[in-house]
Parts: structure tokens; C-alpha cells; sequence
């Protein structure tokens, strides 16, 4: 079971966006989402609220299939930002220049997975 979540053109430049996403690439989804909510970098919120859709599709989309969801079993399988559209904008400077401010933005990406158990994990013995 596989789950995707995208934001576009969220208003955080990618770089700082990338820092947020390092943290949870990887980790149970549970402890993504709690480490998301007491980082301090702003960029922290709009990827909680992708990390939390994906978990949110994972769950509907075994709904919709009737498949069973264990939901402590899922994690961050891919954790991507890209760069979305510059927004242009001017600034007065001295001596009637104007120096270019540019806004960017980010596409962030979010895959969640169900992690196989292994026959240890399942209580099994051979």
C-alpha cells in the first residue's frame, strides 16, 4: 500500500522547505508527524499538513480497496520539494534604482508505504 500527498506552490522557498523535509524522509509516519509539530522552522507547517494528507489517502485508499491499514507500519518512503514559479517583485533602492526581491515558491512531495513485516515481527517462529 502506497500513498501519495502533493502541495503546490507553497509560498517557502525550497531550500528551507528541504531542510523540514530531511528531518521526517524515512521515519514512521507517526514520529514524522511529531516531529513536524515542534520543529521550530516555519516550513514545518504546510509539510505536516502533506506528511498528514498522505497518511490520510493511505487510509482512505484501503478503505476503498477493503484492505486492512495498519497505520504504525506506515513511513516516509519518498520525501521530495521542487521548485515552483518566482514571483518577481521590485524594491526601491537609492538614487531612484530599483533592486529585484524574488519570491519563491515549492512543490512538496510526500509518498507514504506500508513497511513489510518480517515473520519475526509477526509473533511467527520456524
Amino acid at each position: 500500500m502506497e500513498a501519495t500527498a502533493k502541495a503546490r506552490f507553497i509560498r517557502v522557498t525550497p531550500m528551507k522547505a528541504r531542510r523540514v523535509v530531511d528531518l521526517v524522509r524515512g521515519k514512521r509516519a507517526e514520529e514524522a508527524v511529531a516531529v513536524l509539530r515542534f520543529a521550530p522552522q516555519a516550513a514545518s507547517e504546510p509539510v505536516l499538513k502533506v506528511v498528514e494528507s498522505a497518511i490520510a489517502n493511505a487510509r482512505e485508499g484501503a478503505r476503498r480497496d477493503g484492505q486492512r491499514l495498519d497505520e504504525s507500519a506506515l513511513y516516509i518512503s519518498e520525501a521530495f520539494v521542487d521548485e515552483g514559479p518566482t514571483l518577481k517583485r521590485f524594491r526601491p533602492r537609492a538614487q531612484g534604482r530599483a533592486g529585484r526581491i524574488l519570491k519563491r515558491t515549492s512543490h512538496i512531495t510526500v509518498v507514504v508505504a506500508e513497511r513489510e513485516r518480517t515473520d519475526s515481527q509477526k509473533g511467527r517462529t520456524r
